[in-house]
């Protein structure tokens, strides 16, 4: 049984990788933005 589960295994990592080749690798979350504090001066009119 060892061995079924083994070819078993090696076919599940074979099929990821061909995907990973057509669609790319998994998609990823996009790391949000950092706020970055901007001084504007006081609008004066």
């Amino acid at each position: 049984m060892d061995f079924i589960e083994d070819i078993l295994e090696t076919l599940k990592e074979l099929a990821r990788r061909i995907i990973d080749v057509l669609l790319g690798p998994e998609m990823q979350p996009e790391p949000e933005p950092i706020p970055i504090p901007v001084n504007e001066p006081g609008r004066r009119r």
